[in-house]
């Protein structure tokens, strides 16, 4: 059988002439090879935006796997959207070169002064944005600003800073106001080794960083009996393979300058949002998309479910969330800045969020989720329990029935020799016993210590405390209305009834 090679990409998909180099992307991770070079690949293969890219891996020297595949690689989106299934496979031609950091640094730097490029991406984790104290004159620089700015450094003097060689920088790590925190970092690095007024003045006016978030699922490498399948059903063999959901956003703050320079939008306007305040995005997957996982994912696991996709087509718990996402979070999230389209808008985000949590493909795995679950319902979900009782005048009932699972997913029944702590619950299937991955076990244990079960002034007393903590959750839960009141007797009523009769109001 082949392997994904240029003549057999010729064949699969579009024919793409050799381009320009528009794009010098930072990372080869999956991320960035399912949406940004997804998307330009789309974009040029309907002639719009012509451009290739060129990756560069920072860390290790080996590109073996890339120049394997003359840098093609295959996206297999698999999910389900408006209640369909979706199966589509679009092999990707758009990367002309990867650059291996240690030891092609030169090149990358000569690429900096090429005219043709106008784009620059990364991701390269949430600490690679970190400012570090270093030269921009090693070969190459160790941190991902020190990189960049000494990218920056070669073009600007290579165009003798001419307004035509500015840049257009978006890095895609999943932090607030990321394009700011890189512009910060690099105008350091470059205070750190004098590189001149001149260069300042010329990152302010010409080099325009900005902020982004990206939404998609890309669940990297198949499994072997996956990769099996799909060489079996194609044909070929590809060991770059990347299979991901059929939700993509992009949504990038910038002007009309970054909209003219980033014309693959057009091909994918849905997907590829640039707007001058991409803070509703944001806010609409961090109160949906998160803070729902967030909700569910203690009430599903106690019910005995593995997956999301599982939890969702439990016969009481996929009801739960979808009512729990349409009913309670939609009217909580801020659409103005979208005008009469934001609760629209807000609503077919909903429905897309519950067909990605049905996905069969993804095995996202409830556990896994739980990971610091104290942290992201204070991030995530404190805010929207705010918000509830600021619309509704009060908390509803299927937010407080999922702050009592949390509590209860929280109860450490005991810690193993090595300091693992561990929860344990009885189903019909029978005990389960978890582990508690998160910096306030040591916490809830104590609180959890002097419970009895069967009072419910005992269980009471727990919620009060633990609602009340300010160093949990920045406020004092037990000023909502009501609140601590729903969540004791819920959690009452799981200890002595079960998980499940707490879904039968």
């Amino acid at each position: 059988m082949n392997q994904l090679s240029a003549s057999l990409s010729r064949e699969l998909s579009p024919a793409v002439a050799d381009l320009p180099e528009r794009v010098l992307q930072f990372g080869t991770g999956v991320l960035l090879r399912g949406l940004p070079d997804y998307l330009i690949q789309r974009a040029n293969e309907q002639g719009v935006f012509n451009g290739s890219v060129v990756v560069v891996k920072s860390t290790g020297s080996d590109v073996s796997e890339f120049s394997a595949q003359d840098n093609h690689y295959t996206v297999w989106s698999r999910g389900v959207e408006n209640g369909e299934t979706v199966d589509q496979k679009t092999v990707v031609t758009a990367i002309s070169r990867v650059l291996a950091a240690p030891t092609q640094w030169a090149d990358v730097l000569a690429l900096a002064r090429k005219p043709s490029l106008q784009v620059i991406v990364s991701n390269t984790t949430e600490v690679g944005l970190n400012y570090v104290e270093e030269s921009v004159f090693e070969m190459p620089p160790r941190s991902f600003p020190a990189k960049l700015t000494a990218f920056l450094y070669e073009r600007f003097k290579s165009a003798g800073g001419s307004k035509k060689m500015g840049l257009v920088v978006i890095p895609t790590e999943l932090l607030p106001d990321n394009g700011l925190r890189l512009r910060d970092a690099v105008e350091r690095v470059a205070k750190h080794n004098e590189l001149g007024k001149l260069f300042t003045k010329w990152l302010k006016f010409h080099v325009r960083f900005c902020n982004s978030l990206v939404d998609r699922i890309v669940t990297g490498h198949p499994d072997e009996e996956t990769m099996d399948r799909f060489a079996a059903e194609m044909g070929y063999t590809d060991q770059l393979l990347i299979a991901t959901e059929p939700y993509h956003l992009w949504a990038i703050e910038g002007d009309d300058r970054v909209r003219s320079i980033l014309s693959f939008a057009t091909v994918s306007p849905n997907q590829v949002v640039i707007d001058e305040d991409i803070n509703f995005y944001r806010e609409r997957k961090l109160r949906l998309l998160n803070g729902g996982h967030t909700f569910m994912t203690p009430l599903a696991y106690l019910l005995g479910n593995v997956t999301v996709a599982e939890a969702m087509n439990h016969p009481l718990m996929g009801p739960f969330v979808a009512q729990l996402l349409l009913d309670d979070l939609v009217p909580i999230v801020p659409s103005d800045s979208l005008g009469d389209e934001g609760p629209a808008a807000v609503k077919a985000f909903a429905h897309e969020v519950l067909d990605r949590f049905k996905n069969p493909f993804n095995e996202h795995f409830l556990l896994n989720i739980t990971l610091q679950q104290t942290a992201k319902m204070a991030l995530r979900n404190v805010p929207n329990l705010q918000r509830a009782v600021a619309h509704f005048g009060h908390v509803p009932d299927r937010m407080a029935i999922c702050f009592a699972a949390c509590l209860l997913f929280m109860r450490v029944h005991r810690q193993t020799d090595e300091g693992e702590y561990l929860g344990e619950i009885k189903l019909q299937k029978g005990d389960l016993v978890y582990p508690i991955r998160d910096e306030q076990a040591a916490y809830f244990m104590a609180q959890w210590l002097h419970v009895d079960p069967t009072k419910a002034g005992s269980v009471t007393a727990l919620v009060t405390a633990v609602l009340s903590n300010t160093t949990l959750w920045q406020t004092d839960l037990t000023t909502l209305p009501g609140f601590s009141k729903q969540v004791a007797s819920n959690l009452f009523k799981m200890l002595n009834e079960g998980v499940e009769r707490s879904l039968q109001f």
